[in-house]
């Protein structure tokens, strides 16, 4: 499994101005703890493909897609 940004670079740019704006904590999320600093943990834990509450990552399967991983 592979995190990947989004392709939306108009969601990108928003998400990242309110992590920058939230200390880096989720958006998506009202509690300010570990949890739910950017990558979440409810993310990260998350099993399967899918989206983060924010859009910002995706967890992908394909090897053939360039993997991004942010660090704040």
């Amino acid at each position: 499994m592979h995190i990947k940004v989004t392709d939306n670079e108009e969601l990108v740019a928003e998400i990242r101005q309110k992590l920058q704006e939230n200390d880096n904590y989720c958006p998506s999320k009202k509690e300010k703890n570990p949890d739910t600093r950017c990558i979440c943990k409810k993310f990260i834990d998350m099993p399967e493909t899918g989206v983060c509450e924010c859009g910002l990552y995706k967890k992908i399967r394909s090897m053939n897609e360039i993997v991004v991983l942010l660090t704040f």
